[in-house]
């Protein structure tokens, strides 16, 4: 019998930080699922391509382990980071929450600071902008964004969804009207509370859980 997909959760935090409410409750959520998951602790304060490569090096790990089907789930700059395994094709799916997309946009930021380096050149931050680097190899992607989010703006999502649709790489992405930024699972939090039941919807389309 072969082993249920595996997801690699990463936090978000501003690159600075890992934020607790983006960690356990989602692996919990995840393997109610069927699925099996795992948290990264990525580095942080540090500027690429650090985290990329301990994503990589887990990537390395879980494959060497038996995991063929191995996606990754990210929040705000946790999203940002998993967008970028996304396209480094270093996995099967993504489901990017609320992430930080662009790093020409004014926010976010710290993520911006953090990773690029305080007064990047453009250069630099249009090659960390996910949405530069989307090509037709990226996997099935679920994108979730609030239209309320004034920390990382939905134009994050939409900057995001244009290039997977130029792209033609499948993908679903939900706008929900309203929430702060950083909902996590979002319980209680309305129209964005649907999340992770339509997010688990689009899984099982995958083939992922049943």
């Amino acid at each position: 019998m072969s082993r249920p997909p595996h997801i690699i959760v990463l936090p978000g935090g501003g690159y600075w930080r890992h934020a607790d409410h983006e960690r356990a409750p989602v692996i919990e959520w995840l393997e109610s699922l069927g699925l099996e998951a795992s948290e990264l602790l990525y580095p942080v304060k540090t500027q690429h391509p650090a985290p990329l490569d301990a994503v990589r090096a887990r990537v390395d790990e879980l494959r060497a382990r038996g995991v063929e089907r191995l996606g990754i789930i990210g929040f705000s700059a946790g999203g940002h980071l998993a967008g970028h395994a996304a396209v480094s094709g270093l996995v099967d799916a993504a489901i990017l929450c609320y992430p930080v997309v662009s790093m020409e946009t004014e926010t976010h930021a710290d993520s911006q600071r953090w990773l690029a380096g305080e007064n990047a050149a453009d250069e630099r931050r249009r090659a960390l902008s996910i949405d530069r680097l989307v090509t037709a190899a990226m996997p099935p992607t679920f994108v979730w964004h609030t239209a309320e989010d004034a920390s990382v703006r939905v134009e994050h999502a939409y900057r995001l969804g244009a290039a997977l649709a130029e792209h033609e790489v499948p993908h679903a992405l939900h706008v929900y009207p309203h929430g702060r930024h950083g909902l996590g699972l979002a319980h209680g939090e309305g129209a964005a509370a649907r999340w992770s039941e339509e997010c688990a919807g689009w899984l099982r389309e995958l083939g992922w859980v049943n």
